[in-house]
């Protein structure tokens, strides 16, 4: 019969991500984990595997995360949707601008190192992007109901072009662009979007 896990998973998960998220896959190891853990590595290989499949568990969290929490953050009445929009194209400026240690999104971060070699890695990589394309598609149409934003252009195609700029100001970002820049880009983004026809 299996012994009980004496230790706390979502803490040691958390510890992994902030390791892999400031360092990268490659440069963390797993005896970097088991040190800020104080966890053995034999524990940590028998509770996640090895690194890959502990990193493929924190990224498949993050991911989750990022898109739950864009989720919360889009949803509501077509009335507001603009607003909604509005303030989280903002947000994300303003979250990228306070990033001071440049870390970035573990979601492009993760993907960047690894997609290529890794197809676990890839696919949960283009779902989260895909799903938080659908979250934007479903407020901007929520918009064009409303009245706020032009219906002569689909909302997938909008979308993709908000979910764009915003991965643009995170790469931006992380290259140390100015808060001011970021934010300018955030309001041109908005600007540009299609206004309803008199």
């Amino acid at each position: 019969m299996a012994r009980p896990r004496k230790f706390d998973e979502q803490r040691v998960l958390d510890t992994a991500r902030e390791r892999f998220w400031s360092g990268g896959y490659a440069a963390t190891r797993m005896d970097d984990i088991a040190e800020a853990t104080g966890l053995g590595k034999g524990s940590l290989y028998g509770a996640f595997g090895g690194k890959r499949e502990l990193f493929h568990r924190v990224f498949d969290d993050y991911c989750g995360s990022v898109v739950d929490a864009v989720s919360r953050q889009l949803d509501g009445n077509d009335a507001d949707a603009y607003a909604r929009l509005s303030a989280h194209v903002y947000a994300v400026a303003a979250a990228t601008a306070a990033d001071t240690d440049r870390r970035g999104c573990l979601l492009a971060k993760g993907a960047a190192e690894l997609a290529e070699h890794d197809e676990a890695v890839a696919e949960r990589a283009r779902a989260a992007i895909e799903a938080l394309q659908a979250l934007l598609e479903d407020d901007i149409a929520a918009c064009q109901r409303h009245g706020d934003i032009g219906a002569d252009v689909e909302p997938g195609r909008l979308a993709a072009l908000v979910l764009a700029v915003l991965r643009g100001i995170e790469a931006l970002g992380k290259a140390g662009v100015s808060e001011e820049t970021l934010t300018d880009i955030a309001r041109t983004a908005l600007a540009v979007l299609p206004r309803p026809a008199d």
